[in-house]
């Protein structure tokens, strides 16, 4: 039996399909599951079901289905002998199905109200592979997005292309605020499709954002003539990048910080005034860490291979500069370098 579905479903899968641009097969799909899981919330008793959607016209049919079977049925609601079954489709086998026509009123409120409830949750999946699909290759890029608003575990926020996205609060720069409308540059930390979480995550905190901003701002390093070694950060203060060029034609540090320092200046505005050191790599230890120590300046190194551990002599006006306030300065090296930093002034370094 055939009939017209609900002219408010029918509008609402319009809808849906123009305002989500959801593929119009993949809303009928879900208008049939939902229908079947009407029927079966409708009817008493273990009925089988089949729905099909005209996909041209919008009209449902829907059948009961009854297995055919040899002899006598056992079970006259689900099953149909052979014989019976010849005489309304010559197609019949033991095993086939017989479709039988549910009348059109056989559908209440309550299976219809079911009925949108599962066609909802199945556009919504829908939108959220969509957005996955398009987003998941992005994931440990740079992204640009809009403040929406607060809540009490982080910021709603829209990206340029109206999907929305999400930064926890242990993502967000220390006392940087958040205004309506505020547009910044976030990290793509992640793209889920777990119903459960946020269906992308951004940071401001991560590291990642600030080496995707030196290769936004210094077109060298997004052509891989100065190169990005390590980053060690801590954010909304400070943070430590050391780069490096086999090119002697080139100054790493030079081309980073930029002409007059407005590449550098860039970067440390998009990161809310974040200080930025940026040093010299080398594979000659000593001098690494000594220039992860910038901006003091150091005197000499002593490398202790089996220990890790590098012995720093600073001039002692230098030291308070070289450990930096609450340690931030050697923290920061450390990280950066990989090997423990031990900071002695010239009058007790040991030779």
């Amino acid at each position: 039996m055939k009939h017209q579905p609900e002219i408010s479903l029918i509008g609402a899968l319009a809808e849906l399909e123009q305002s989500k641009g959801i593929p119009r097969d993949v809303i009928f799909d879900a208008l049939e599951s939902a229908l079947l899981s009407a029927c079966k919330k409708n009817y008493a008793g273990n009925l089988h079901f089949r729905v099909d959607v005209n996909r041209e016209d919008g009209t449902i049919h829907t059948f009961i289905q009854k297995e055919v079977v040899e002899g006598e049925p056992e079970d006259p609601r689900n099953e149909i002998s052979l014989k019976e079954a010849l005489t309304i489709t010559p197609a019949a086998t033991i095993g086939s199905f017989v479709d039988f026509p549910v009348q059109p009123l056989a559908f209440g409120h309550m299976a219809m109200q079911t009925a949108k409830q599962i066609i909802q949750q199945r556009v919504t999946e829908a939108e959220r592979a969509k957005v996955y699909d398009r987003y998941a290759s992005q994931e440990n890029q740079m992204i640009t997005a809009t403040v929406q608003k607060a809540d009490k575990d982080g910021i709603l926020l829209v990206l340029d292309s109206g999907d929305e996205a999400y930064m926890y609060s242990k993502e967000q720069l220390p006392g940087e605020v958040y205004t309506q409308g505020m547009r910044l540059k976030f990290y793509m930390l992640e793209t889920s499709q777990d119903p459960r979480k946020p269906q992308i995550s951004l940071s401001r905190r991560h590291p990642g954002l600030v080496s995707r901003l030196f290769e936004q701002e210094v077109p060298e390093i997004a052509d891989g003539l100065v190169v990005i070694k390590g980053i060690s950060r801590e954010a909304g203060f400070r943070s430590k990048v050391a780069v490096w060029s086999d090119s002697e034609l080139i100054d790493p540090i030079g081309t980073c910080v930029g002409m007059h320092g407005d590449r550098v200046s860039a970067i440390t505005g998009a990161l809310a005034g974040e200080h930025i050191d940026i040093i010299r790599y080398s594979d000659d230890v000593g001098a690494y860490v000594a220039a992860a120590l910038s901006p003091a300046k150091v005197t000499a190194t002593t490398v202790d291979q089996e220990a890790k551990t590098v012995f720093v002599q600073v001039p002692k006006n230098q030291l308070s500069l070289a450990i930096g306030k609450n340690a931030q300065n050697v923290r920061l090296a450390v990280r950066l370098t990989g090997w423990k930093i031990d900071i002695k002034p010239d009058a007790e370094m040991i030779d």
